[in-house]
């Protein structure tokens, strides 16, 4: 239905005649000229239905447009970064004010200062902080540090969680490890979330080799009481560095992270994502004694941490600093929270009145919720969570994950709900015939991680 008054095309739930014809040419252009149709892997269209991926013209708050002038109120935004919502006015205006100050200059700026202040303060468990680009820069400056202050080869990744950095070191352990030598790769070891047992005997059998335990603190589901604290000591007598990659526990868990919140400090961790709302900065922080063998005033062998011309922007760190105040002066963690907790209910109340609350899992921490599509046998499926996926298109919900930001209301939140019982009835159809086929309008969507395109 097209809405005059706004010049919206209101997407019909559960509409067969669902097109997006100029999303469609927007995704030709975009493969013509970009690798992969995307800057990201995650937003390719390959993890959409087939002709049902979104090309967006705009967003504001919890919704966005895209270029066929179809509206959907969408999760997972910015792949976890915009948590308060697209264009936030306060975060915008801190932007618009340092942009006319000029935003890059031969000096440090006075903002670099301000904003590692700021961030200390937010992260009280830190003592130093170095400001970068992406997610990616910042661990890998985590991980060479680590390298270099305990002279061991050696990096140790929790191999439950899916992704630390588009480095050699990460991406070479992945099935997409093609022109990555595999001597890069041997020096990465992984261990499993949640198992002393198994993290001890892999420290002993690498013994005096491991430069650092680098996971996630926490995922899809909580730590076990004792574990973090118990990686703290295993990485204290082992004598390898404990690195924490928070960017996306960072501000969804507290302001101060998992380790602000389970009260278990790392050695050194990283934070991106929520950080900037959607603008470029992440940051490496941690104690001083390891952090400054990336300055000046040490007198050991000079560690090349993180140096980057766009690093310190201004407009970016006073974005930083705007999320924070945001943060800490109007409760955004609880809000997410909250807004999760009433997500996730509805979602499994309306899986389970369809008959599918077996086969449509929602699951991980109410701000970081994820979805699992299961088929008749109740494996993962790609050919369900395609179906899935389409169906909520179908009724402008844009869901690669069930991801909250503190921009969504009660009235979206229902709406998702709604859209989510449709969709489970379909689901309930093509589990019956055991067979999604008739629903996919295409391909089935992909893993990001494989081997062939």
């Amino acid at each position: 239905m097209y809405t005059e008054s706004t010049g919206e095309t209101e997407v019909g739930a559960g509409s067969d005649e669902f097109r997006l014809p100029r999303s469609r040419v927007a995704n030709e252009r975009l493969h013509a000229l970009i690798p992969g149709g995307a800057h990201t892997y995650a937003k390719g269209d390959d993890q959409y239905p087939e002709n049902l991926a979104p090309v967006i013209s705009h967003g504001h708050g919890a919704h966005v447009w895209d270029v066929d002038g179809n509206r959907y109120i969408e999760y997972g935004s910015g792949l976890r970064s915009v948590s308060l919502g697209h264009a936030h006015p306060r975060v915008i205006e801190a932007v618009r004010r340092e942009l006319d100050r000029g935003n890059n200059f031969v000096r440090p700026s006075i903002v670099e200062v301000e904003a590692a202040e700021r961030f200390l303060a937010t992260v009280p468990t830190a003592e130093m902080v170095k400001f970068a680009k992406n997610g990616s820069d910042a661990t890998t400056a985590a991980v060479r540090l680590a390298r270099a202050v305990t002279g061991r080869p050696r990096v140790a990744l929790c191999g439950d969680h899916p992704f630390f950095s588009v480095d050699d070191w990460f991406i070479g352990t992945t099935p997409m490890s093609a022109g990555i030598p595999a001597a890069i790769t041997e020096l990465t070891v992984a261990f499993p979330y949640g198992d002393l047992a198994a993290t001890e005997e892999l420290l002993t059998r690498y013994q005096d080799e491991v430069a650092c335990l680098i996971l996630e603190p926490a995922g899809h589901t909580e730590p076990p009481p004792g574990y973090l604290a118990g990686l703290r000591e295993l990485a204290d007598r082992h004598g390898c560095v404990l690195v924490f990659d928070e960017m996306i526990t960072g501000f969804r868990w507290s302001e101060a992270g998992a380790q602000g919140l389970y009260g278990v400090t790392p050695d050194l961790s990283t934070f991106g994502k929520a950080l900037g709302n959607g603008f470029a900065v992440s940051a490496l922080a941690g104690r001083r004694d390891l952090m400054e063998r990336g300055g000046l005033r040490h007198s050991g062998d000079r560690v090349f941490l993180l140096s980057t011309t766009h690093g310190a922007e201004t407009h970016a760190l006073a974005a930083a600093m705007a999320v924070q105040a945001t943060y800490a002066e109007e409760g955004v963690t609880a809000r997410l929270h909250d807004l999760g907790e009433r997500l996730a209910a509805g979602v499994r109340e309306a899986a389970a009145a369809m008959g599918v609350g077996d086969h449509l899992v929602v699951k991980g921490r109410a701000s970081n919720l994820v979805f699992a599509t299961l088929d008749e046998d109740l494996r993962p499926s790609q050919r369900y969570r395609t179906l899935f996926l389409r169906r909520l298109l179908a009724g402008g919900v844009l869901a690669p994950s069930f991801v909250v930001s503190s921009a969504l209301d009660e009235v979206d939140i229902d709406h998702t709900v709604d859209v989510v019982a449709q969709a489970c009835a379909v689901y309930r159809k093509a589990l019956d015939g055991a067979d999604p086929g008739p629903w996919l309008g295409g391909r089935p969507v992909k893993p990001v991680f494989r081997r062939l395109a």
